[in-house]
């Protein structure tokens, strides 16, 4: 019986945002393949939802990429090799995490004009 080669798995990680009213999953080049949002967030409007959606698939993204990163090298994959793709180190992901914390987003007027 001759082994056929599987395809490669596509790698993907979750993120949302601190309330959990917009979530999705997505690949590590960063493509939303699954995305929840609470109905609640509409009422923002169009460019704060497609802001934060960015944002959360570039963090989802990062995550996704140390997956890939650790699934390489325990394959055995040379540290060269991995290092030239490019992908984000556990390092650099807790450092956009720890960053992320910081920022603020919340309105800085929950005030509307009338």
């Amino acid at each position: 019986m001759q082994d056929t080669p599987r395809p490669p798995s596509v790698i993907t990680a979750v993120a949302a945002n601190r309330r959990g009213t917009i979530a999705l999953r997505a690949t590590e080049q960063g493509i939303p393949i699954d995305i929840r949002i609470h109905h609640s967030e509409l009422r923002y409007g169009g460019a704060r939802l497609a802001t934060e959606i960015m944002a959360l698939s570039a963090r989802a993204a990062m995550e996704a990429g140390v997956r890939h990163r650790l699934e390489l090298e325990a394959d055995g994959v040379p540290a060269d090799i991995v290092n030239a793709l490019g992908l984000a180190t556990r390092e650099q992901l807790a450092d956009a995490q720890a960053a992320e914390e910081h920022t603020d987003t919340a309105p800085t007027t929950w005030m509307r004009s009338i």
